[in-house]
């Protein structure tokens, strides 16, 4: 299965209440990897300069959302990949990263579908006017967001069974 056909799958919620929670699994779990390195060759290694523009978003929250139900954890991550696909999508002028990187990673969340979290990065990177330090962090910050996917994904694989 090729990446877009997977990023459609993941963007009708109906069509994977139908799937096997066990292919889906290994499918995010696969995709979100992918994105993860792909981030990782964007930007390089942290820039020091942007050591004291740090700020805490609390990625945590996110998994203190109820998901005891499966459908709810499929729209978790469907919400999460939307948000990451969102920020992705903002001026990255200033961003000094790799082209072709950004491109991959953001052909990865490209129609792949929590506000509180995401808009206070959204914020974050408006108010330091889409800097280079902003996108650094912001960078950093989503890295945080893929084992969060692979543990909410786990939980339905888990749920499954």
């Amino acid at each position: 299965m090729s990446l877009l056909q997977f990023c459609l799958m993941l963007l009708f919620s109906s069509e994977i209440s139908c799937l096997d929670c066990n292919r889906i699994y290994v499918l995010q779990t696969r995709m979100n990897n992918e994105s993860l390195e792909h981030l990782e060759k964007m930007g390089g290694n942290f820039p020091f300069q942007c050591l004291n523009e740090r700020t805490a978003f609390k990625p945590r929250d996110i998994l203190k959302i109820r998901l005891s139900q499966r459908e709810n954890a499929k729209v978790a991550i469907q919400q999460i990949l939307q948000e990451l696909f969102h920020i992705f999508n903002n001026n990255l002028t200033q961003a000094a990263w790799d082209g072709t990187s950004i491109k991959e990673f953001q052909n990865g969340l490209h129609h792949l579908k929590l506000k509180g979290y995401f808009q206070t990065i959204d914020d974050f990177l408006k108010e330091k006017q889409y800097s280079l330090c902003a996108w650094e962090i912001v960078r950093l910050e989503i890295s945080r967001c893929f084992p969060i996917l692979n543990i909410l994904t786990k939980r339905l694989e888990d749920e499954e069974n």
